[in-house]
C-alpha cells in the first residue's frame, strides 16, 4: 500500500501529502446530521468521507504546526507530536483510491482504532514540548501569542477529530457506546441536569479527599420552552462532563479555600447552579463565593501553561509509564472552553474580586444550528504566524 512506499522517502513523501491535503478546508458537520447519519448511515458512507476528512484535519494542523518557532519544533515531545501525526495521515492515505469493500472497510476501521489510540497523550506530550521550550531559553512576547493561538487550534482539531473516529468505530466497528440510547459518541437526549450532577459528585469526591469538606450545590432549572419537562440536548455527554467537572473543581477549590482565609471552613457557601432553556440557547451558569479573581490574572485564565496551582516538575516520572495529569499546567479552562465552542457555543468567565465567580456556559439548544467550529489552514492564519502586528502598541498592559 501506499503507506509503504511513504516510508521509503518519509520527508519528500510526507510533505506531498500535507501541502495535498492541507490546500482543502474542513467539511464542518452539524450536530444533527450527525444523529442523522448516525441512524441512516452505512460503514461505506463513512469510510469514504473521513478517508478524505481525516486527513485534511490532520494535514491542516501539521502545516501549521511548521509555522511556528523553529525552536519549539526542536523539542523532542513536539517532534513526537508531529511524527504521531504524520504517521496517521500516511496511513489514512494509504486508502485514497481503494474501493470501500467490506474488507477495506474493516481495515479502514481497524486502522482509526489505532490511529485514537496512538493519539491518546496528545494533549499531554505537546504541553511536555511547550514546557521544554520555555525551560530552554526565553519566550518572546510575539512567540508566546504564537503558540496559543496554535494551541487552540490545534486542540479543538483534535477534539473534532476523535469526535469522527468515535462515531465510526461506535456506529460501524466493534466498540460500544455509553449507553444504549446514544447514537455513537452523540447522545440525542442528553439530560443536562444528571449530567451536572455526576461532574458535581465526583468532583466533590475529589475536594473532600483533599481538603476534608465540599460546598453543597443548589441546582436550578428552568425550561423555558416546555416547563414541565427535563430540560435535554443532543450533545456530547463527555464533553458536557469535562465542562462542568473542570468547572466545579475550580469554583469548590476557591470556596474552600477562601473560607480558610477567613476562618469560616464549618460554614462553606454552596455553589449555585442555573440552567435555563430557551428557544436558540442552552445556558448553564455556575456561581460560587470563592472570593473571585482579582482583574491582573482575568485575562490569563485562558490561557496555556497559566495555572494559580503549584506547577509540577515535568510531566513524566519515573512513577507513570506516560505522561501524568495535567493538574498545575493550566489547560483545564482552555480546553473545557474548546469543548463549549466546538459546537458553536461558548465559555465566559465573569469575576468579582473579593468576592466571587459566574461562569457561563453556552450551547446551541437546536441540532442544525449546532455545527462544528474548525480551524481552516489559509492566508489569514499564516498571516498571524508570520506577522507580529500582536506586540502591544500601548504605554501599558492591560
Amino acid at each position: 500500500m501506499y503507506f509503504t512506499r511513504c516510508l521509503r522517502s518519509p520527508q519528500q513523501s510526507l510533505a506531498r501529502i500535507v501541502d495535498h491535503y492541507a490546500q482543502y478546508p474542513p467539511t464542518g458537520l452539524t450536530m444533527k446530521r450527525i444523529i442523522e447519519f448516525a441512524r441512516e448511515g452505512d460503514a461505506q458512507q463513512s469510510f469514504l468521507f473521513l478517508r478524505n476528512e481525516l486527513p485534511v484535519r490532520l494535514a491542516s494542523m501539521m502545516k501549521e504546526m511548521g509555522h511556528l518557532p523553529p525552536r519549539l519544533l526542536e523539542m523532542p515531545s513536539v517532534k513526537t507530536v508531529n511524527g504521531w501525526y504524520g504517521s496517521s495521515l500516511c496511513e489514512l492515505h494509504s486508502f485514497k483510491d481503494l474501493q470501500p469493500t467490506n474488507e477495506t472497510v474493516r481495515k479502514f476501521t481497524e486502522i482509526l482504532q489505532n490511529i485514537r489510540k496512538r493519539h491518546t497523550n496528545v494533549v499531554e506530550t505537546l504541553a511536555q514540548g511547550y514546557m521544554e521550550f520555555s525551560d530552554s531559553g526565553k519566550v518572546r512576547e510575539y512567540e508566546e501569542s504564537q503558540i496559543q493561538y496554535f494551541l487552540n487550534r490545534f486542540y479543538l482539531s483534535r477534539i473534532s477529530i476523535r469526535l469522527l473516529i468515535y462515531q465510526h468505530t461506535m456506529c460501524f466497528g466493534d466498540e460500544v457506546p455509553e449507553h444504549p440510547t446514544h447514537l455513537g459518541f452523540v447522545d440525542p437526549h442528553c439530560y443536562v441536569e444528571d449530567r451536572i450532577k455526576e461532574a458535581f459528585e465526583n468532583a466533590q469526591f475529589l475536594c473532600e479527599g483533599y481538603y476534608l469538606t465540599s460546598p453543597s450545590l443548589e441546582l436550578r432549572c428552568i425550561n423555558a420552552i416546555n416547563p414541565d419537562e427535563p430540560i435535554c440536548v443532543a450533545y456530547v455527554p463527555s464533553h458536557l462532563y469535562h465542562i462542568m467537572f473542570e468547572l466545579f473543581k475550580n469554583s469548590m477549590r476557591a470556596t474552600v479555600e477562601s473560607a480558610e482565609n477567613k476562618k469560616s471552613s464549618n460554614t462553606l457557601s454552596p455553589i449555585t447552579v442555573d440552567i435555563i432553556k430557551a428557544k436558540e440557547d442552552l445556558t448553564i451558569r455556575i456561581s460560587d463565593r470563592g472570593g473571585g479573581i482579582p482583574r491582573s490574572k482575568a485575562d490569563k485564565i485562558f490561557r496555556y501553561m497559566y495555572s494559580t496551582a503549584p506547577r509540577p516538575v515535568s510531566l513524566t516520572d519515573s512513577q507513570h509509564s506516560g505522561p501524568v495529569p495535567l493538574a498545575g499546567f493550566g489547560y483545564g479552562l482552555p480546553i473545557s472552553r474548546l469543548y463549549a465552542r466546538y459546537f458553536n457555543g461558548d465559555m465566559e468567565i465573569h469575576s468579582i474580586d473579593g468576592y466571587g465567580t459566574d461562569a457561563y456556559v453556552y450551547f446551541q439548544a437546536v441540532e442544525d444550528q449546532a455545527s462544528e467550529w474548525l480551524p481552516i489552514c489559509n492566508r489569514a492564519a499564516y498571516e498571524y504566524y508570520t506577522s507580529r502586528r500582536y506586540q502591544s502598541d500601548w504605554t501599558k498592559k492591560k
